[in-house]
């Protein structure tokens, strides 16, 4: 187990997008899924669904990452 320290602001940010049922340590592991994870998982899937569904997923990534940008800022 280790210690962060951030600053009252950043916590007040991290407060506001963990969920209710999200330890701190639950949410910044959620954060911190890299793009390839998501990509990976995404390339495996298109076997099931195709071209198309791999696209609409990466879009569905994008969105959120811009959707979260927009809150944390």
């Amino acid at each position: 187990m280790s210690t962060i320290r951030v600053t009252d602001e950043v916590k007040e940010r991290l407060r506001d997008l963990k969920r209710d049922d999200e330890s701190f340590n639950d949410l910044l592991d959620r954060l911190s899924r890299s793009e390839k994870d998501v990509e990976a998982i995404a390339d495996s899937l298109s076997k099931l669904g195709g071209d198309d569904f791999v696209k609409k997923t990466k879009e569905a990534h994008e969105e959120l990452n811009e959707s979260l940008e927009r809150r944390t800022e």
